[in-house]
């Protein structure tokens, strides 16, 4: 499978490109996790909207969902073609939520463009790719997500605290694209995001081959989060950068 990081400012979009957003394709399939604030403009350089084949929400914070509300517009107000519905998995309730923020509370609400479904605990099909969901440790319902497809896998932490539940999904990982919003010494609370040096300790727990760092805000060096991942993880380190492909 093939994995390109659209994506991967940390809470906000950056200078260099948007919030969370990966595109993953196998056998023609075009799944996409996380639609982040300004996302979906540089989306299309590697997908049109209308060849979307499904989403993958993990979380409801604005920097991993709100692009869905433009990607509503442009499937919906398409003037050239007629757009099925396109299937949404998220936390619970993510239709209801995404229509307020859109200005439809009333019934349909966006669902005339998604089928919304909510993310449970386990395992689900998605296309050819099969789906892992675990909470992670966050304030709100929030799900690390672990995609396998011809053997090979990719675990994605989503925003999450230090927990043995991100271990467990990453679990010898080909790739694990894992957050790294702090840095140590920063206030970080508990059960909010990790360091680079709490992302390298749990891809040295879970034995991945692969650490590839996302979700640093614009005001955090991102060398120093190498650093501080590579003084716990003596595994291959990168950093995400929008643009960016690999093959899984």
């Amino acid at each position: 499978m093939k994995l390109t990081v659209v994506g991967c400012s940390g809470s906000f979009p950056g200078p260099d490109g948007p919030a969370s957003c990966y595109l993953v394709e196998a056998d023609g399939f075009r799944l996409v996790v996380e639609l982040g604030s300004g996302a979906l403009g540089p989306l299309q350089r590697h997908c049109a909207t209308g060849d979307l084949d499904a989403v993958l929400l993990s979380h409801l914070h604005p920097d991993h969902c709100m692009d869905v509300l433009p990607l509503y517009v442009a499937r919906t107000y398409d003037p050239v073609a007629t757009h099925g519905r396109l299937p949404v998995r998220g936390p619970a309730g993510s239709g209801a939520h995404l229509a307020r923020a859109y200005g439809r509370c009333e019934e349909p609400g966006l669902t005339g463009a998604f089928d919304f479904v909510d993310l449970t605990s386990g395992r689900h099909q998605v296309g050819p790719f099969a789906v892992v969901a675990t909470r992670m440790a966050h304030p709100v319902e929030t799900w690390g997500l672990r995609i396998e497809h011809g053997g090979r896998s990719l675990a994605y932490s989503a925003d999450t605290g230090p927990c043995d539940q991100l271990v467990s999904l990453a679990d010898r990982a080909d790739l694990f694209l894992c957050e790294a919003s702090y840095l140590e010494g920063q206030d970080n609370p508990a059960n909010l995001h990790l360091t680079g040096r709490e992302a390298g300790d749990h891809a040295a727990r879970a034995g991945v081959r692969r650490l590839v760092l996302t979700h640093i805000p614009v005001w955090n060096d991102p060398g120093e989060a190498m650093d501080e991942a590579r003084s716990s993880f003596r595994g291959d380190v990168e950093l995400a950068r929008s643009g960016a492909s690999y093959e899984i």
